[in-house]
């Protein structure tokens, strides 16, 4: 396949179920599989990831600059109590995948090889899960540091492919009573230090990222493909959410979750 298009595709892919409830790696992952061309996908695979990841985080502050703006100006003046309290939470959110993607990160890095049948049993897992956050009532708590962890928790359990972390953590902060914009906002900001994060260890520590021969052009096109689809799909998130409409997503994993299994077995056989 042309490298432009596949790019393209990647990135959009990465845009979209970055922050739709889908899971970007699961899809990634099914995508990799249909372009084919495995050995020169696995090459160039941690450049690329580290550019469309880099993109969506981008892609996050754009959406939330008015929300940081106002959080570290609360922060730095001291009159922030509740812009303190949720970047607390944020960082507490951080400690069980960190911990778990330090301690496991060759056990997580052989998850993402061809597991179509572990995407797709995830999917139906993540499906099941926005079912459950969509029938929730509707409360007005806040994020504190305390429910951050929990839901921390769920984004580890996200370093699955196939498990949506923004599904996770949206639907774990629904059903622990958060308001659902807040849910939405939080889920969103609370990945930003982790890419930064995997983006720079990534490039510090990985002699692939380093000696990847992938083409710069290329690349920067599944760069604005994923940064331009990545502003679009936040914002349409965040209106679903508010709207109690999570189950358009169930029906969706539901049926790509199948789908994957199946298609599984087919190239298995």
């Amino acid at each position: 396949m042309n490298e432009f298009l596949e790019k393209i595709i990647l990135g959009i892919i990465q845009g979209l179920t970055e922050f739709i409830p889908v899971s970007s790696s699961g899809h990634l992952e099914i995508a990799r599989m249909l372009l084919g061309d495995a050995a020169h996908l696995e090459e160039e695979g941690m450049m690329t990831t580290v550019v469309l990841h880099f993109a969506t985080a981008l892609a996050t502050i754009v959406v939330f600059r008015k929300d940081l703006i106002e959080l570290i100006r609360g922060i730095w003046s001291g009159k922030g109590e509740e812009g303190r309290r949720f970047a607390l939470a944020i960082l507490v959110s951080m400690i069980p995948a960190v911990i778990v993607g330090l301690a496991f990160e060759k056990q997580i890095d052989s998850m993402f090889t061809g597991q179509l049948l572990l995407v797709g049993v995830c999917l139906l897992l993540t499906g099941g899960l926005l079912l459950l956050a969509d029938q929730a009532r509707t409360t007005d708590r806040e994020v504190t540091p305390g429910y951050g962890f929990l839901i921390g928790i769920a984004q580890m359990i996200a370093i699955l492919p196939g498990i949506s972390r923004s599904g996770a953590t949206i639907s774990a902060s629904v059903l622990l009573g958060v308001d659902r914009e807040k849910a939405a906002r939080f889920s969103f900001l609370m990945v930003i230090p982790l890419i930064f994060g995997k983006i720079a260890k990534d490039l510090l520590f990985s002699k692939e990222a380093l000696t990847a021969d992938a083409s710069i052009l290329p690349l920067a096109v599944g760069f604005f493909a994923s940064f331009f689809t990545g502003i679009l799909a936040c914002t349409w998130m965040i209106r679903l959410v508010k709207r109690s409409k999570l189950y358009y997503f169930t029906i969706y994993c539901g049926i790509v979750g199948i789908l994957t299994i199946i298609l599984h077995f087919t190239l298995w056989n």
